[in-house]
């Protein structure tokens, strides 16, 4: 069925009869393009058998069916914002269309799942010209033969139900999708000014931060408060406040919205135990994204260019200078090129921070729940015990400051537990009952009074930041001339026969996002890895590519175009990368 003029959908639905009981191999014959009155249907892939990963097809609907406002679909915004929302209506209505049909996955219609943020996926896309969904089928089966009839129902049947339910613009609820682009349109506005005012994060008045558990992003409903604001005065004609931390931002769709700023340097969340510090750095970390409109963290913004590190026992490090920071290892150890196959707490955190930077991240956040004691402080009592000759490691309270001022990264810190950052912090945050009150003026006094000021460590200076070049070879061979095969969980991917830990890239929100970061390996090393090229500008490299592209580029050859890729960011491109087992690397001095 490939080549020439497409079948159309009574021909397939007509071949799909005469395959009822042949083998299931039959169906590979079925590939090809199917001309329906309103759309195009075109398999892509068949599945090998009933049991095995279902086939994949894709729709595609000419505008002038479809109708979706022209308005919307001019920018990368509004098209970004329509396709996530047909996305969602498509993953409900595909449940109810969908039924069990034979053996296995028989007679099932997927989308790839999205998460709670918005973002730009394969599983469906949209411009002035057409509407294009990626869906995976499981093509009828009884034991291993074709259910002819039952394959024709899902095919001929399902689909465009599916198309007539959730694909048409004047099927959807107009209300919601004008809700979904303005709620983006919102959110990229908040994010756009974030420089422009100095800030590295805004949280807006009456925004919900409190999810449904640890692997539930969904908003905490009973018992959930709003985030109030810390007590401001007057505001000014800039909207800023005389605290220096409760503004007002623009919006084209909510107009002015109030909230906590929280500005480039340094900043402390402090507070008790279970009184939300960790819930607003969770947050933080999460405004990355975009949020669906209902999530609670609509207005919730972060710079783009933000990097949660943590302690990450056991991983791989290769030929990291993690000298700014731990230095005169034992028994001459270098740490200017530093490599291990079983990182420690402290260790790994050291690489986690510099290859951020090496990224080009812009602001830091850390929990100290989830980091290294000893990378994190070094107090006056241990100081007396244990000479700084024989401590290798300066801890980060020497080294937050000097990384704003000599690199301009800003951090921002949940510290519960210890009061001497209170002297290097621009901002002082606490959290009472979930909702934050300006400290600074009080720690600083405390951090002034302090009978027990311990020695300052590490120099005047951060240190030097070695860019180190992946080289060539890096990753697993596949078969022949093929790319290694590759399988994706949220928290960790199967590149070959090497597994990469991500489960401590907690800003990955959704498995697509690491199945897109593997493929975007494979692009690298075809075109972009050599000797020579700093890790920041091989990710230049890719980023842009799929920036002018899409994610489309970093498919292989004639292969169709998965659906179950999503965006992700250059810095969870360059933590795969950097705890890949093979990967090689070689110091830039």
């Amino acid at each position: 069925m490939t080549g020439g003029k497409p079948a159309t959908g009574d021909a397939l639905r007509k071949s799909l009869r005469n395959l009822e009981g042949r083998s299931y191999r039959e169906y590979k014959r079925l590939k090809g393009d199917y001309a329906f009155p309103e759309f195009r249907l075109r398999i892509d892939h068949v599945q090998g058998d009933p049991f095995a990963a279902p086939s994949r097809i894709s729709v595609r609907l000419p505008q002038q069916v479809a109708r979706f406002p022209a308005q919307w679909l001019t920018d990368y915004v509004g098209q970004t914002a329509i396709a996530d929302y047909v996305t969602r209506q498509v993953a409900q209505v595909a449940q109810s269309v969908g039924t069990k049909r034979g053996s296995g996955r028989s007679g099932r219609i997927a989308i790839a799942a999205p998460s709670q943020a918005i973002l730009r996926r394969t599983a469906v896309s949209i411009n002035s010209d057409q509407l294009t969904v990626r869906l995976t089928v499981g093509l009828p089966a009884f034991g291993r033969r074709i259910a002819g009839q039952a394959a024709a129902d899902l095919l001929c049947k399902d689909i465009p139900c599916l198309v007539e339910q959730c694909l048409r613009y004047e099927a959807l609820n107009a209300d919601e999708v004008k809700c979904h682009v303005q709620t983006l349109e919102d959110n990229e506005a908040l994010r756009h000014q974030l420089r422009q005012k100095g800030l590295i994060a805004f949280v807006a008045e009456n925004a919900r931060l409190a999810r449904r558990s640890g692997i539930d992003e969904r908003p905490l409903i009973e018992g959930a408060e709003p985030f109030v604001l810390p007590e401001a005065d007057t505001f000014l004609n800039d909207f800023q406040t005389n605290d220096h931390n409760t503004i007002e931002l623009e919006t084209p769709h909510s107009g002015r919205v109030k909230g906590l700023g929280i500005r480039a340097g340094v900043t402390l969340i402090v507070g008790g135990g279970y009184h939300g510090k960790s819930t607003l750095l969770r947050a933080i970390e999460q405004g990355i994204y975009a949020h669906v409109p209902g999530d609670g963290r609509e207005q919730v913004v972060t710079d783009a260019a933000t990097v949660k590190l943590r302690a990450e026992d056991g991983r791989s490090v290769v030929g990291v200078d993690i000298s700014p920071v731990i230095n005169q290892l034992p028994k001459g150890r270098s740490s200017q090129d530093f490599s291990t196959t079983n990182a420690s707490g402290s260790t790994s955190q050291a690489a986690g921070l510099i290859e951020a930077v090496e990224a080009s991240a812009n602001v830091l956040l850390i929990d100290e729940d989830t980091a290294a004691t000893n990378f994190m402080i070094r107090d006056r009592k241990m100081q007396s015990l244990i000479a700084k000759d024989k401590e290798p490691i300066t801890p980060f309270v020497d080294k937050v400051r000097q990384l704003y001022d000599d690199y301009g990264i800003s951090t921002i810190l949940v510290m519960g537990g210890s009061g001497d950052y209170f002297a290097v912090a621009d901002t002082v945050i606490a959290m009472e009952d979930y909702q934050p009150r300006i400290v600074t003026e009080q720690a600083k006094a405390i951090a002034v009074a302090a009978s027990d000021i311990r020695q300052k460590e590490g120099g005047e200076k951060f240190g030097k930041i070695t860019p180190r070049a992946i080289l060539p070879g890096s990753l697993p061979a596949g078969k022949g001339d093929r790319s290694p095969k590759t399988k994706a969980r949220k928290d960790s991917l199967m590149l070959g026969y090497e597994e990469i830990n991500l489960r401590a890239v907690e800003q990955i929100v959704e498995a697509h996002q690491v199945r897109a970061i593997a493929q975007a390996m494979i692009y690298a090393q075809r075109y972009y890895l050599n000797e020579t090229r700093p890790i920041s500008e091989l990710l230049d490299y890719v980023m842009a590519d799929i920036e002018r592209g899409g994610l489309e580029v970093l498919a292989e050859g004639d292969k169709a175009l998965p659906g179950d890729w999503a965006m992700f960011r250059r810095f969870e491109l360059a933590a795969a990368f950097n705890r890949l087992r093979t990967v090689k690397v070689r110091s830039l001095f």
